[in-house]
């Protein structure tokens, strides 16, 4: 980047309404100068996940309170920022649209360049927002809907090496704590509860390890899960705190040896990326996060991981992402279309199938 940027970011893409203000600078650290995640817990906790209607008017409710926020917190204005980024896709596409349109509103207001970012590529491009991650490398992207191998190679420049075939592992965790009657969101209060529990009690399957290749599926070991819980019910007429942690703990293990292991492999087979980095909620696991960083440490390769405030869907990697593209030339219109699915390899066939929308994430 040859000027310095300052950009305004929105993100709505699921039951996160965030806006962040981050400024980039040739030679220099990037910077997140103010932001702010308005969650929305409260409003989903008695349907056990995301309404998207729900989601959809509170983004709408929501977003000019957070641009205000950090508008407020940075000292800044509209007229300082060189141009808005918002999520266009993939996610819900009622809280998509919501924050396309308030992004398509504040750029024609203030006479400012509107740029169109793909949520993926936001958390994807996150250990360069963090930590100036230099060009290429492999990016473990692994969150509630989402979990693939990526090649970064650039800003537009993805190659997916290896995803999910089914669930996400964020998606098997919500399920996991549905299950076994815990709180929303599942990841958190799966890892809470796994803390005291012994993984070795129940054997749990580790699906896919047994076939070459980076994809993965985590669908049979929800499925695993909820026979194990049936049972244990049917044998005792109920479950003991112990008998959930343990279960907890079984899941969580598995699903940390399939994407150690996948990350092995993708590593092995690209010994020319010699760092590895994680993003995506999932990513805020300890127990997963430890098992990553001792792999690329076998491989020789450097880890990083975004904090933890940075894993979650945040505006910050938003605004970060829109910095980059708008160096590369990248202008929207008002014409930018909200979408529900949005691959970042548009080069490789849909592994979840597609329709008239287009191919899924």
């Amino acid at each position: 980047m040859c000027d310095t940027l300052t950009i305004l970011g929105l993100e709505s893409s699921c039951d996160d309404t965030a806006a962040a203000i981050v400024r980039v600078r040739p030679g220099a650290p990037a910077q997140i100068l103010a932001q702010t995640v308005m969650g929305q817990g409260q409003l989903h906790a008695a349907f056990g996940g995301v309404v998207p209607e729900i989601a959809a008017r509170a983004h709408a409710e929501k977003l000019d309170l957070c641009v205000a926020e950090v508008l407020r917190a940075s000292g800044l204005t509209l007229r300082d920022m060189d141009a808005v980024a918002v999520t266009a896709g993939p996610g819900l596409i009622g809280g998509v649209m919501s924050g396309v349109m308030c992004a398509k509103g504040l750029a024609a207001g203030a006479g400012l360049p509107l740029i169109g970012v793909n949520h993926l590529a936001g958390h994807a491009l996150t250990p360069r927002l963090t930590d100036g991650a230099p060009y290429p490398y492999l990016m473990l992207l692994v969150s509630g809907g989402h979990c693939q191998f990526l090649r970064v190679d650039g800003a537009r420049q993805f190659t997916r090496l290896g995803g999910t075939i089914d669930d996400a592992p964020g998606e098997a965790f919500d399920k996991t704590a549905r299950l076994l009657g815990l709180t929303q969101p599942g990841g958190p209060a799966v890892e809470a509860e796994a803390v005291s529990g012994d993984a070795a009690r129940y054997a749990f399957p580790r699906p896919l390890l047994d076939r070459p290749g980076c994809d993965m599926s985590f669908s049979g070991l929800k499925t695993a899960l909820l026979r194990t819980r049936d049972a244990v019910i049917a044998k005792k007429d109920g479950l003991t705190r112990q008998d959930r942690a343990d279960m907890c703990a079984g899941f969580q293990a598995a699903v940390r040896d399939v994407l150690a292991e996948k990350t092995r492999r993708a590593l092995a087979a690209h010994s020319d990326l010699r760092l590895l980095a994680v993003a995506g909620g999932v990513a805020a696991n300890q127990t997963i996060r430890a098992a990553l960083m001792q792999v690329a440490i076998e491989a020789g390769a450097e880890f990083l991981a975004p904090p933890l405030a940075l894993c979650t869907d945040n505006a910050a990697m938003i605004a970060y992402a829109g910095a980059e593209l708008f160096a590369l030339g990248q202008r929207d219109d008002m014409t930018l279309a909200a979408r529900p699915r949005w691959p970042l390899d548009m080069g490789s066939p849909a592994m979840l199938g597609s329709g008239r929308k287009g191919a899924k994430a």
